[in-house]
């Protein structure tokens, strides 16, 4: 199964729409399957008192807000139509994640985009869980910050709105009952795909727990992917080799650039190796049989060994550990054989490193 690929721009176009462009561009030329963008109004996503994250401090200047600085790298309707007419024309999938009703509004009904990324910090803001599932569109729905038991809250929230697309607000034990209905989790494995994450950017390697994509697998029924906020590119491919059938990846164009995630990004050569390792690693996975491959009957001959005469034996002559040996090519008596040769009489005779037949 190919993995899909999530190339994530973010906010990393800095409010410049042609940085944006630039980025789809790289994406494209990395070969991901989707470029994603982040789709808010500041005003409905945080207070003006709201303070910023450490690394967003580390990177930004420490005396703008968190709501300044969200409202510089706001994308708007026209943005939106213009970035998703760029993309269908290279061509990529285009998505953006809504943090707010009024943008999940706008991404479904103005935009069109086919599916729906929930972030890490939305999945207790049951509100809009259950206006995405009422779409009826599929759910990406990222874990960071959360335990087996805020999730399983979450897929209730989404469970009961594909469920129910009328204009009801759910009681706890309504939620309850639509996640462990069987239609409910029908439409879960039809719809969700959960992504494991770790909410730190960069996120320290300790802290990834890539074990935890079997554990929400088991728990869940559902597919899981990864959403990766460490350096570099190899736990995003240790993840693939563990069943991730999403990778999402934060890139940049320069990690240079002033702004809160550029530092914590991709750059375009390392989002190609990414992708391409990732290719190499699907490739490599096989269909878990264990036989030998096509490229590998050829060698058999060459790498195997076969009975051969350690010395001239003459026709009668008893074989011995003395005079029967194994050696390369692997076109004779195979060397499995060895055994039950001891002891027999020479049917012919041999030369020195001729090999022995019947």
């Amino acid at each position: 199964m190919k993995t899909f690929i999530i190339a994530e721009a973010g906010v990393n176009h800095n409010g410049s729409l042609d940085m944006a462009k630039a980025l789809i561009d790289v994406a494209v030329d990395s070969g991901a399957d989707a470029v994603k963008f982040q789709t808010f109004r500041a005003e409905n996503l945080v207070t003006e008192a709201a303070p910023k994250a450490n690394y967003q401090l580390q990177q930004t200047e420490t005396t703008e807000s968190q709501f300044t600085m969200l409202k510089k790298l706001e994308l708007n309707l026209e943005h939106h139509l213009e970035l998703i007419a760029y993309a269908q024309k290279k061509p990529i999938q285009f998505l953006s994640t809504p943090f707010d009703l009024e943008s999940l509004q706008l991404l479904t009904e103005k935009c069109e985009i086919p599916l729906i990324k929930i972030a890490s910090g939305e999945i207790t803001n049951s509100p809009l869980l259950l206006a995405a599932a009422r779409t009826g569109k599929p759910v990406i729905l990222s874990t960071g910050m959360a335990n087996l038991g805020d999730i399983e809250i979450a897929l209730g929230v989404l469970a009961f709105g594909y469920l129910n697309k009328t204009p009801i607000n759910p009681t706890p034990q309504q939620l309850t009952d639509a996640y462990r209905s069987t239609s409910g989790q029908a439409l879960l494995q039809n719809s969700v795909t959960l992504l494991h994450c770790t909410t730190e950017y960069p996120a320290p390697y300790a802290d990834v727990n890539l074990k935890a994509l079997d554990t929400m697998r088991l728990a869940f029924n559902l597919p899981v992917g990864y959403s990766d906020h460490t350096a570099g590119i190899e736990v995003s491919i240790a993840a693939v080799a563990r069943g991730a059938t999403v990778i999402e990846k934060h890139f940049t164009l320069d990690k240079n650039l002033p702004g809160s995630d550029h530092q914590a990004s991709l750059e375009p050569q390392e989002l190609l190796s990414m992708v391409r390792s990732i290719r190499h690693v699907e490739a490599a996975l096989g269909h878990g049989q264990k036989i030998p491959a096509p490229t590998e009957f050829e060698n058999r001959t060459i790498a195997r060994k076969s009975l051969v005469a350690l010395k001239k034996i003459a026709p009668g002559d008893t074989f011995t550990a003395e005079n029967l040996g194994l050696k390369r090519p692997g076109s004779g008596i195979p060397a499995i054989h060895y055994w039950q040769w001891l002891g027999r009489k020479s049917p012919a005779q041999f030369e020195q490193n001729d090999l022995i037949t019947e």
